[in-house]
């Protein structure tokens, strides 16, 4: 039976799981609407609701046969107040305030709070402001007194429980990954999570500890460094090389540099991975009032769509799905601005090659497929692959052509579901008569109602089928006509 083509959209987005999500009917509509990737938030919730959230997003999408990635969100070093005695208070401007860490984790009053992380006090001097509950409430440090931090108050407001607090241009101390997290990227193997966010990098090392924590779990999967620490911009190019992806995740990180300065380096992160060859997300408050609404606001759309106009990977909605009234029409809106942005011309332009020599071969022919692409008239790509880096790469290069990534690997399959314009689709070239394997995978597609006969097509692929990284061809077919019979290599 013929399938639906796949959805044109290039710009990938990834949702939030949560309570908003959990009944079947609305999951479904909102992998139909357009969501790719998954995310479970580590931060919230038991283990037991992330594997049973998992496994239904897992379940539905097969039912609606398409490929999705599943990305496990580390908590990392929040750095947060403990508890008031009332739950809330109301701090007013110029009154006096103590960050306590020797005072009962319960105990906070409208006079000081404790805070759960007891470095706080070394890590702060005279003159530091302070930004709690995500900016809403400024501090400036006066002094400190061994374990107390005694502060003014600049912008107050009512403060709640367990709000973080950030210094304003970094510098704090906690270490990236924290001891939960460590038990949770265990967790995150054991659930064959497809990507692991690392919360609050500060340098290549929080990624390479990671990564070395990932492997003695027996784990492969990708892992995303979330850029939310002033430090991390000051190292980004050496995050983003040791990384697999990087998120720009807005709210610590705006509060962190301040508002004015966010706009600026998230065009700066999103072009230096790109450059790099690696996929990016840009997240936070991205639809933030589709939360309570069923329609974005202007100033919303105009910031998605500016993202997709940067060449951002993927976009992110958070608390719209995952607690929002409307999750399935968040996606859907998301999905439609994505969609409108990227018939813009300035979309459709090869991007400048900066390097100026290849490494790899698999590069060379991702570049020179798409150089090829955006200078014919090229229907689609189709890149048969072991790892999906050829498609990555491919990913890289601004152009309107889709790209089908034909796998055998599951693994591979969901990889490739961050990557922009890059479409998985299961194929097992490893069985096929080497003769006739373009004609197979032409054939596919037009199984699939994607290709007609007429379409001029690219297909890349490697002498030695079932190699990771050997791909090392290029050749252009028409549909339709006889497409050469290939003699075995050597």
């Amino acid at each position: 039976m013929s399938k639906q083509p796949l959805p044109l959209r290039r710009t990938k987005i990834v949702i939030t799981l949560g309570p908003s999500l959990d009944t079947p009917d609305v999951l479904k509509r909102a992998i139909s609407a357009g969501a790719d990737v998954f995310r479970a938030n580590f931060s919230h919730g038991s283990l037991e609701m992330h594997e049973k959230r998992i496994a239904m997003v897992r379940e539905l999408a097969e039912e609606c046969d398409k490929t999705v990635a599943i990305l496990v969100d580390l908590q990392g070093p929040k750095i947060r107040i403990s508890r008031f005695k009332n739950q809330k208070v109301v701090l007013t401007e110029d009154q006096s305030f103590i960050l306590d860490t020797d005072l009962g984790n319960d105990e906070g009053t409208e006079e000081s709070v404790s805070l759960d992380y007891k470095s706080l006090p070394r890590d702060v001097r005279a003159g530091d402001t302070l930004l709690l509950d995500d900016g809403r409430i400024v501090m400036i440090v006066q002094k400190i007194e061994i374990n107390r931090i005694h502060c003014r108050v600049l912008v107050g407001g009512e403060l709640s429980n367990n709000k973080g607090i950030n210094r304003l241009g970094g510098g704090l101390s906690a270490a990236a990954l924290t001891e939960k997290d460590r038990i949770d990227i265990k967790d995150a193997v054991r659930l064959k999570a497809d990507y692991i966010a690392i919360s609050f990098p500060r340098n290549a090392d929080d990624v390479k500890e990671a990564r070395i924590l990932l492997k003695a779990a027996g784990g492969h999967a990708g892992i995303i460094a979330k850029i939310e620490r002033a430090e991390a911009v000051t190292n980004i190019e050496e995050i983003i090389r040791t990384a697999d992806a990087v998120m720009v995740a807005r709210g610590d990180l705006g509060v962190e540099l301040g508002d004015a300065e966010l706009p600026s380096v998230q065009k700066r992160i999103i072009h230096l991975a790109k450059r790099l060859h690696k996929p990016v997300i840009t997240a936070t408050q991205m639809l933030e009032s589709m939360t309570y609404n069923t329609i974005p606001t202007r100033a919303e759309v105009s910031d998605v769509a500016n993202a997709v106009l940067d060449g951002t990977d993927a976009v992110m909605l958070s608390g719209e799905t995952a607690v929002g009234k409307y999750p399935d029409k968040a996606v859907a809106a998301m999905n439609r601005i994505c969609l409108s942005a990227e018939k813009s011309q300035q979309n459709k332009t090869l991007r400048r090659l900066t390097e100026p020599q290849f490494k790899y071969v698999d590069e060379a022919i991702a570049m020179a497929t798409m150089y090829t692409a955006n200078h014919l008239d090229i229907t689609a790509i189709i890149a048969l692959t072991e790892s999906g880096t050829t498609p990555l790469w491919m990913s890289c290069v601004k152009s309107s052509i889709p790209i089908y990534g034909l796998s055998r690997h599951t693994e591979t399959q969901r990889r490739m579901a961050l990557y922009r314009g890059v479409y998985p689709i299961p194929f097992d070239a490893t069985h096929i008569d080497r003769r006739i394997l373009n004609q197979t995978a032409v054939t596919e597609l037009q199984n699939r109602n994607i290709l007609k006969e007429g379409d001029l097509v690219i297909i890349t692929k490697g002498d030695l089928i079932g190699v990771h990284g050997r791909t090392n061809s290029l050749k252009i077919f028409t549909v339709g006509a006889n497409i050469p019979i290939e003699q075995p290599t050597g």
